[in-house]
């Protein structure tokens, strides 16, 4: 135990290697979100705290893969401004082989692995929350997101397997706890160290990776730079960004955020909550401003996004009465696991006057998104059909 202890006080001792919040030469002046480096014009993005939402109307003009400066941003702290040339990942436990305490990896070495790409959404697992509460009149806490704390893009990097079998990893391994290099995340006074949360073994040596480019470019700060994880299809937190160091145990591990957060508490869970969230849910939404006013007497070409991280989508439909009808949306893109879908429908409202528009998406695994969701006190995998005001005049 005095061994383990040395070493979780180096690994949270490890340098960050400019000033937090610090914009690189000639980048644009710092925004109105603390911490945070790049950009954040108005237009696209909703600035809330630490973190930023994109929004989710911007997307119409863009393709499948979400343009990296329209990227929403979720900090538990600052972006740490990171040089690659700097960076080593310790990988480390009672997980490893032998008496191998643990093994450092560089930044050239892991782009030395053989490197994949994995176009892959990544969403937190609270967005939509504030839904629960304008929706559907249940209070919940935590950052108030709409729908905008999701975005796709290309990673390219190392698979985490192949680290992990470089590390040397034993065969009766259970679990990996990758931790980020942000600064340690204090609340109501309590120090809970740096973000980090545990994964079952069978994912890391599925299809996770360690990411160090993001759409073809090297890493932006903001998103991970100079390596992050990319776990497709799970709750976002769980890919950790600036990764430091990633614990490999053969027994279970827990964090703050697989024990305080990022599990469901409520009425209709056991007294301890749930398990650790681990998939995210199905979601569709219209690419148009909530309050949006539209012409009467005329057709409007409306588009969205559907999105399972169940399976891949297999239709949606949408309706402008309430759900008394619905009707089949056009699907733009072929669905595959992973990925969201464009979709587009045609609407010719005949009066003036106040409309609600709603979509739902259905997987081919039989899942549809229900007319409510089911109620948790922070918020998380909201999944319900949203209800999109509009105003016809």
């Amino acid at each position: 135990m005095p061994a383990r202890r040395t070493l979780l006080k180096a690994l949270a001792a490890a340098p960050v290697l400019s000033a937090l919040g610090t914009s690189p030469a000639g980048a644009a002046a710092p925004d109105p979100a603390p911490g945070i480096v790049k950009p954040l014009p108005p237009a696209y993005f909703t600035v809330r705290g630490t973190n930023a939402e994109s929004r989710f109307e911007t997307f119409r003009d863009t393709g499948r893969v979400t343009p990296t400066d329209r990227f929403f941003v979720r900090n538990h702290t600052s972006t740490p401004v990171l040089d690659a040339a700097d960076w080593r990942l310790t990988v480390w436990g009672d997980g490893l082989h032998g008496r191998r305490p643990s093994v450092r990896i560089g930044y050239g070495q892991l782009r030395d692995l053989p490197a994949v790409t994995r176009t892959a959404l990544i969403e937190c697992a609270g967005n939509g929350r504030s839904l629960y509460a304008t929706q559907q009149g249940e209070p919940v806490s935590g950052t108030p997101w709409t729908l905008g704390a999701v975005g796709a893009a290309h990673w390219r990097g190392a698979r985490l397997s192949d680290v992990l079998r470089l590390a040397g990893i034993a065969a009766d391994a259970v679990a990996v706890q990758p931790r980020g290099l942000d600064a340690p995340y204090v609340t109501g006074g309590a120090d809970l160290g740096h973000v980090r949360r545990p994964l079952p073994v069978a994912k890391a040596l599925d299809d996770v990776i360690l990411a160090y480019e993001m759409n073809g470019e090297p890493l932006p700060y903001d998103h991970g730079h100079p390596v992050r994880l990319v776990v497709p299809n799970w709750v976002g937190v769980a890919s950790v960004k600036w990764l430091g160091d990633i614990e490999v145990s053969r027994s279970p591990l827990s964090s703050p955020w697989s024990t305080d957060y990022y599990r469901f508490f409520g009425e209709a869970y056991p007294a301890g909550g749930s398990a650790p969230l681990g998939p995210q849910t199905l979601k569709s939404a219209y690419e148009l401003p909530f309050g949006a006013t539209l012409e009467a007497g005329r057709p409007h070409h409306l588009t969205g996004r559907a999105w399972s991280a169940l399976a891949p989508v297999r239709a949606v439909e949408v309706s402008a009465d309430g759900g008394a009808a619905w009707h089949p949306a056009r699907l733009l893109d072929r669905p595959r696991s992973g990925g969201w879908v464009r979709w587009t429908a045609s609407w010719r409202p005949a009066a003036a006057g106040p409309a609600t528009l709603l979509s739902r998406v259905t997987d081919t695994a039989g899942n549809v998104q229900p007319e409510r969701a089911v109620h948790n006190t922070q918020g998380y995998l909201f999944n319900a059909v949203v209800r999109h005001p509009v105003t016809v005049e």
